[in-house]
């Protein structure tokens, strides 16, 4: 199951913010720029930053997000967004001898299809633990002729062993990740990933980081999720037709 914690973010990010659209759009100098930079006068640089289009000082309010129970499939979608930091648990370093895995709920929902796909599962779990010994028994018994002692010999030839033997895993084993971006990054990525023609997987990701993102600081998501939500659906022909709903729910969200 997925699990996203937001771990931290920028202080006070809505004042960040206004902070740097007063740069911009007054005589104010560095010293200065929280003088008298009142809770109205915040909400006032945002709404004047959205009315313009005025996006660059959203990025100078960070979000970092501990994620979980995801698979390396949505891994795959989730770094084609550039601007932003990861770091994923790695497959080389870290042994999967019995690893967990993505089961898609229209999988799940059908009983042959979900028996059909555990088997692979479990068929692939086999095949990872079995090579892994292969290999294992392979690189100690070279690295103790080499001259290495038995503990250090086992130590190793394991990460050379799973480096090899993680090539069978599935787009479905669940991976984690520390994921940072900043405001401008998120709200192009809930743009996008909230959309109803997003990948089940993603949007689902994407919808858990947008409610604790407007939990920690609401004034800078307010109009964050896919482009119906606050204006027009551009999918034209390929629109879901739900934009009446779509904008009830990241209303309430």
């Amino acid at each position: 199951m997925q699990k996203v914690v937001l771990l931290s973010h920028t202080v006070q990010p809505p004042k960040t913010v206004a902070c740097a659209a007063k740069l911009c759009y007054s005589a104010s100098g560095i010293t200065d720029l929280y003088d008298n930079l009142t809770d109205e006068k915040v909400s006032s640089f945002l709404d004047m930053l959205s009315d313009l289009g005025h996006e660059s000082p959203m990025e100078h309010a960070y979000f970092t997000f501990g994620i979980e129970g995801v698979s390396r499939s949505l891994l795959a979608q989730i770094t084609r967004h550039r601007i932003a930091s990861f770091s994923v648990q790695s497959q080389r370093y870290v042994k999967n001898i019995d690893f967990k895995f993505v089961l898609p709920p229209e999988i799940e929902k059908i009983p042959e299809a979900k028996a059909e796909y555990l088997k692979a599962m479990e068929e692939d779990i086999r095949h990872y633990n079995s090579l892994a010994d292969i290999l294992k028994a392979k690189h100690k018994k070279a690295l103790m002729e080499a001259g290495k002692d038995e503990k250090a010999a086992d130590r190793a030839a394991e990460k050379m062993a799973i480096e090899d033997a993680r090539f069978v895993l599935p787009n479905a084993a669940e991976t984690k990740m520390v994921l940072t971006m900043n405001v401008r990054s998120l709200n192009n990525f809930f743009h996008h990933r909230c959309c109803q023609r997003a990948q089940w997987e993603i949007r689902d990701l994407a919808e858990q980081m947008l409610k604790v993102c407007k939990e920690a600081a609401p004034e800078l998501f307010k109009k964050s999720g896919p482009p119906c939500a606050s204006g027009a659906c551009p999918e034209g022909k390929m629109s879901c037709g739900k934009a009446k709903e779509m904008r009830e729910k990241f209303l309430n969200l």
